[in-house]
């Protein structure tokens, strides 16, 4: 499975093309519809969200609710568009207009985002070209995608799910939800302000969220995606660039404004000894084998073992500040304060959504790497196969 997505934060419209799914998989607009939903929700968003309303269309791959085998395309329309085409129009501007009278330039890089270095990179002079495509807005389409790539997961018997364990040093306690079924824990969070499964800390971080809003700054914070029901051995220890573990801390890293990941105990594991990280191997008839714990995160070697996969990211502060910080503007080289562009106190709870389903498409892709599937069918039968296998071992 591949993909590409395209558009700009005002543009007309966002869109993704995903080639490679099975053929027979079952997919409507309103499964990535629910996910496009939750991606705009969480205590702390901005007025962006209450602009627009995303919901996407299905234009090819999809027939009669299952995929064909075919590209699939999918499209959100930027209902906020007729505010900005005169800004961000597609056609060259008439002869008798200045380009340097185009309304919304920005020649003030604001510290933190792409701004400056994408304008030395592409030789924009206006720096709106690089916000435009270098914005989360972006992350709209890898959800979708990433909500097919969930329903796929689905298919197979495999669940995933994300939540905030962290938002401006206020932690959760993992003991409130350690016991919890991933349906437990989903459903909790789906009802939570800031998509926390810890009430406690969940009342704390929201108090936070206003506090810090009214003070003119951001807060960043900790995701937590979790995945159940991956066979074990998917990924590959033979080169690097199979590893799985690699894979989604790639997955990870690529979301705008996360730093850092982790996987199972992660910097954890330098403060403790070896026999306090390594899981046990074990088994029985019933299960085959398995770990009597799971502080690895589900993937020893580059490969998953079968346990539930934990990965986790943090989000830095979003950069855009009510009380901005001084930047340099680039055609005066004069010191400014930086342009204010809309945006939210605190977007941990949204990139939660979006680590789970940037997390979800990268483990769909490499099961579609490891087994036939062209058509639903004919992968679910060699999955079961292969886990009777691995049982049986």
């Amino acid at each position: 499975m591949r993909y590409i997505t395209a558009g700009e934060s005002h543009g007309p419209q966002l869109t993704a093309i995903i080639e490679g799914l099975p053929a027979q998989m079952e997919l409507t607009a309103e499964m990535i519809n629910k996910e496009l939903k939750r991606r705009q929700g969480g205590h702390g968003r901005g007025r962006r969200m209450q602009i627009e309303k995303d919901r996407v269309e299905i234009s090819s791959g999809v027939r009669h609710g299952k995929t064909m085998g075919s590209p699939v395309t999918l499209t959100v329309v930027n209902d906020d568009w007729k505010h900005w085409t005169g800004i961000m129009g597609v056609e060259p501007l008439p002869e008798d207009v200045n380009p340097e009278d185009v309304k919304r330039q920005i020649t003030r890089p604001r510290p933190g985002h792409a701004d400056l270095v994408g304008g030395m990179k592409y030789g924009h002079r206006d720096l709106r070209n690089v916000l435009e495509r270098s914005s989360a807005r972006e992350t709209t389409m890898r959800v979708a995608i990433g909500a097919v790539a969930k329903q796929f997961l689905r298919q197979l018997g495999i669940e995933t799910v994300a939540h905030v364990t962290e938002i401006g040093g206020i932690k959760t306690d993992p003991a409130a939800y350690a016991d919890l079924s991933i349906e437990e824990l989903r459903a909790i969070i789906e009802e939570d302000a800031v998509y926390c499964a810890d009430a406690d800390a969940s009342v704390k971080m929201t108090a936070a969220i206003d506090d810090i809003k009214k003070r003119g700054d951001t807060l960043g914070g900790v995701v937590e995606v979790i995945i159940e029901g991956c066979p074990p051995g998917i990924g590959s220890y033979v080169q690097f660039d199979r590893k799985m573990d690699g894979k989604l801390a790639g997955a990870m890293m690529s979301i705008n404004a996360f730093k850092g990941v982790e996987v199972g105990l992660g910097f954890d594991m330098a403060k403790m000894p070896g026999s306090e990280v390594h899981d046990e191997i074990s088994w029985n008839e019933e299960l085959g084998y398995y770990r009597k714990s799971n502080r690895l995160g589900g993937l020893e070697g580059g490969m998953t073992t079968g346990m539930p996969i934990v990965v986790r990211g943090v989000m830095k502060p979003i950069p855009t500040l009510y009380k901005p910080l001084e930047s340099v503007d680039i055609d005066t080289k004069e010191p400014f304060v930086a342009t204010i562009e809309r945006s939210d106190p605190c977007a941990v709870p949204a990139a939660s959504v979006v680590a789970e389903h940037v997390i979800a498409t990268e483990m769909a892709k490499a099961i579609m790497e490891e087994f036939r599937s062209d058509t639903m069918d004919g992968l679910q039968k060699d999955i079961e196969q292969y886990r009777q296998y691995v049982k049986e071992f």
